[in-house]
């Protein structure tokens, strides 16, 4: 770990974000040439403190240093000037502009001279070659998977050549091989000096690339650990304040009849069509490496997107699902990305909530205020989400509460079949466990069930069977 005069240096850092206390006297320390874990539940206050680090957010109090200098950055550039780099946790790209344009957005002014467009090619594909390959620099960002426009904003980081790097969720989208690249990557910086923050929910990472762990909960600071005195059991239970240890209950679930039947789903001219049956109270899982299928097959399922030949139907009552009408029938999809595909960030948590159950709560022209909170509150109480007030910006709450927030909004409109696009991308331990515990109460009443999970782990300990 770091002293003050070395590396980055946070002490009795505090935020308040009007009556909620984000940050109460944290602290982190990371030293040149360290891979740092920091841990902590959803609403623990990781991201606040990385904002802090980045320049989005400026600290109430306490003391920043870097390399012994005391700073505070009043916005990101002035971060950026100073050689940090950090990766947020949600992707983003310009979807209309090219892989190239991507990597080198904003980073000209970090620089004493710009680069000429055939030094900015050398480097992006020399960078981005580390992480993945094949990717064509002039190729559009949005026709890009996630896990490679993942790869497309480490690389942004990257190339900057900082001397802190902050990777917030950074794997939660990448396929297992580019985070394997990745990984080594990291170890690399390392070796070279720079200072790593690395922030995890999969425990397995932090097991393998971690030098030292701080935990927060609660806004504050509960431990820092080294390599050595790494116990994932210690660790989990510093996060949540328990003893770190999960029973899993034995699994009894009876299966009824058919409810969902798939004929003939193609995922590309060539491919051979799959035919697949899902029945009442079933919990089956999909797997497979980024770009082979799976999402694309999801998608079909739940009518997102269409499928030419392919016919999905409905059993109870027997209908047919196509483009646009699947949430009219009984079938639920949530995406795999919370920003741009699910999440109004400009609105409040009970308007994204509400906003495909607004039919069931209207009578008429007239919508009904106190049918839709009822409804709000039935959910809020099953998913156990933690929030203040219902009329607060779905951008206010954790990660893991959005992802509740848009899991109740689903089953807010009683499905038949529910689709889940990799749930628990980038939530917490005990948020995971809360929405295993869910689905499993689903499947317990009949409701049928098909998840996409990136976390073969997760497949294994849920469902019932797995399609790869």
């Amino acid at each position: 770990m770091s002293d003050a005069n070395h590396g980055l240096h946070l002490a009795e850092i505090s935020k308040r974000f009007g009556a909620t206390r984000a940050l109460v006297g944290a602290r982190l320390d990371v030293a040149p040439g360290e891979i740092h874990t920091l841990l902590g539940e959803n609403g623990s206050g990781k991201s606040t403190l990385v904002k802090i680090i980045g320049g989005v957010h400026r600290a109430d109090e306490g003391e920043f240093t870097l390399d012994g200098e005391a700073v505070e950055f009043r916005n990101p550039r002035q971060a950026a000037e100073r050689g940090i780099a950090v990766v947020f946790q949600e992707v983003l790209t310009a979807a209309n502009q090219s892989v190239l344009d991507n990597i080198w957005l904003g980073a000209d002014g970090v620089f004493a001279r710009r680069r000429s467009r055939q030094e900015q090619r050398r480097i992006a594909g020399e960078v981005l070659g580390r992480l993945v390959d094949g990717i064509d620099l002039d190729r559009p960002a949005g026709s890009l998977s996630l896990s490679e426009r993942q790869a497309v904003c480490i690389a942004r980081a990257l190339v900057r050549e900082p001397r802190v790097l902050v990777l917030d969720e950074s794997t939660a989208a990448l396929d297992v091989r580019t985070r394997d690249r990745l990984f080594a990557e990291m170890r690399r910086l390392a070796a070279a000096g720079t200072s790593i923050l690395f922030i995890s929910h999969r425990m397995d990472e932090v097991a393998e690339v971690s030098d030292s762990v701080t935990v927060l909960r609660s806004g504050r600071t509960v431990s820092q650990v080294s390599r050595d005195e790494l116990s994932i059991e210690r660790l989990v239970g510093d996060m949540t304040g328990t003893s770190g240890r999960f029973e899993r209950e034995e699994r009894h679930r009876q299966l009824g009849a058919v409810t969902l039947r798939a004929e003939a789903v193609r995922l590309h001219a060539e491919a051979e069509p799959i035919d697949f049956e899902l029945r009442s109270g079933e919990l089956v899982g999909l797997a497979g490496l980024e770009g082979h299928g799976q999402d694309l097959f999801l998608k079909r399922l739940g009518g997102v997107a269409a499928g030419e030949g392919s016919v999905v139907r409905i059993l109870t009552p027997d209908i047919e699902v196509h483009q646009g009408n699947g949430a009219k029938i009984g079938v639920a999809y949530l995406p795999r990305e919370r920003r741009g595909e699910s999440l109004f960030e400009s609105m409040s948590i009970r308007e994204n909530f509400a906003l495909p159950t607004m039919r069931l709560d209207t009578t008429g022209p007239f919508l009904s205020s106190r049918r839709m909170a009822e409804r709000f509150g039935d959910v809020v109480d099953a998913l156990s989400i933690r929030l203040g007030s219902p009329d607060d910006p779905i951008s206010s709450l954790s990660g893991g509460s959005q992802q509740k927030v848009l899991l109740a909004r689903w089953l807010a409109t009683d499905p038949k079949v529910l689709l889940l696009n990799d749930p628990t991308r980038g939530v917490d331990i005990m948020t995971k466990r809360e929405i295993y515990a869910t689905l499993e109460r689903l499947c317990a009443d009949g409701m049928s069930v098909v998840m996409l999970s990136s976390e073969v782990d997760e497949l294994v300990e849920l469902v019932d069977r797995v399609l790869v």
